[in-house]
Formats: C-alpha cells, sequence, structure tokens
C-alpha cells in the first residue's frame, strides 16, 4: 500500500490543519517540506496554484486545505470532525472561513509571514506597519473567541469540529513565534490546553524551523 505523502510548511497553519485531521484519524503520511515559493516546476504540476498543502493519498493529488480536510471527512468518518445536522455543519464551516480568511488576513499574513515566511524565502524584512496592524487584531479575535467559548464547550458547539482545529492551526504557528498573549482569555487558553494534549498535536508540536526557537511554553501541556 502506498504511504500517503503530505507536501508542506511546518509553520503553515493550512498544513497544519490538515496535518491535524490526519493524525487525529490516524493516517499515516510522509511528510516533505516544500519551498513553495521557489515554484519548481514539480511542485507546479502537483498544485498549478502554486500553494502548500498537497496531499497524495488514494491515487489522488489533492490540494486546497478546505476540500482535503472535507475529502478526509467523508472517506474516513471516524472519528466524527463534522456534525450531521446541516445547521451545525454551517457554523463549522463558517468559522473555518473565518479562520482560514479573516484571521489569516489580519494576523496570519500580518505577523507570522513577516516575521518568518520574508526570512525563510528570501523577501527581506518585516514590515512594521504590518507587525503592528497584526498585534492589534488579534486581541480583537481572541476576545471573540472568548465569547463563543463562554457559551459553547468547542468553537461550534458541544463537540470538538474541524472549526477547532482551523483556529488551533493558525494559533499554534503564532505561538511558535510568541504572537500569542494567553493571558487575555482563560477560557481560550484552557480550550487550546484541550486540544494542544491530544496526540494529533505531537507531530506539530515537535516541528523546528532553522533560526527560530520557540517559547519554552510552546511544547508544554500543562502551560
Amino acid at each position: 500500500m502506498t504511504t500517503a505523502r503530505l507536501f508542506h510548511v511546518p509553520l503553515s497553519p493550512f498544513c497544519r490543519k490538515v496535518r491535524l485531521v490526519l493524525a487525529e484519524k490516524r493516517i499515516e503520511v510522509e511528510l516533505v517540506e516544500e519551498r513553495y515559493w521557489e515554484a519548481s516546476p514539480d511542485f507546479l504540476r502537483r498544485n498549478p496554484a502554486g500553494k502548500v498543502p498537497v496531499l497524495r493519498l488514494d491515487g489522488r493529488t489533492m490540494a486546497e486545505s478546505a476540500a482535503i480536510c472535507e475529502y478526509l471527512e467523508e472517506t474516513r468518518p471516524d472519528p466524527v470532525l463534522m456534525p450531521r445536522d446541516p445547521a451545525e455543519r454551517l457554523e463549522v464551516r463558517r468559522l473555518i472561513g473565518w479562520f482560514d480568511d479573516k484571521f489569516h488576513s489580519e494576523v496570519t499574513s500580518k505577523l507570522l509571514y513577516e516575521r518568518v515566511n520574508k526570512k525563510v524565502s528570501g523577501k527581506g524584512y518585516p514590515d512594521s506597519g504590518n507587525v503592528k496592524a497584526g498585534s492589534k487584531a488579534i486581541k480583537y479575535h481572541l476576545d471573540y473567541m472568548d465569547w463563543l467559548l463562554d457559551h459553547r464547550r468547542w468553537l461550534a458547539g458541544d463537540n470538538m469540529t474541524l472549526a477547532d482545529f482551523a483556529a488551533a492551526a493558525h494559533l499554534s504557528s503564532l505561538d511558535y513565534i510568541s504572537d500569542v498573549d494567553w493571558n487575555r482569555s482563560a477560557v481560550v487558553k484552557d480550550w487550546y490546553a484541550k486540544i494542544k494534549s491530544r496526540p494529533a498535536f505531537r507531530s506539530i508540536l515537535a516541528d523546528q524551523v532553522p533560526g527560530f526557537r520557540p517559547p519554552p511554553h510552546y511544547t508544554d501541556l500543562d502551560f
């Protein structure tokens, strides 16, 4: 049987989301780091959009993290990460969109991409204006998560879903570079500690990016 292969970048939240789903569903996968910014012909053949993640599984080459996660949910439904009720599924998809679109554009791209991606890809130094905007915006998003978790056990409802993995993927990437103020919300911190302690998170917490050292609490399950 051919081993699944994921072309990824360690701190990419979109790659981390797929990795979490693969691990939660106990799908063994070979991780291949892809320098997507070099746009090699081989990589562009795998995904003409030139983006990671790209997953090879079931004889298919798949791109776009949201589509990959739903494929995995539909073909490997155990454990369940999407509710059966249409209204509840809508809420999960809404929150995935929130983090992969709004949070990403307002926070991740302003902090992680400026501090890490520019250096790794040789595109210069961080834009201080973007970093300042991202540091301000993350407070709003943490407050929104605080509100959600005051009303729910997990972000989208009573059960852990793909929405939690989408949020945790972004926050874990930012936590690697100490850009999350976990003291801002006790309920958000408790939520992250709960999801971070899952076996599916182990591979992610072991990531190392040359030139960047995570804070001591990054791998601490009782932070």
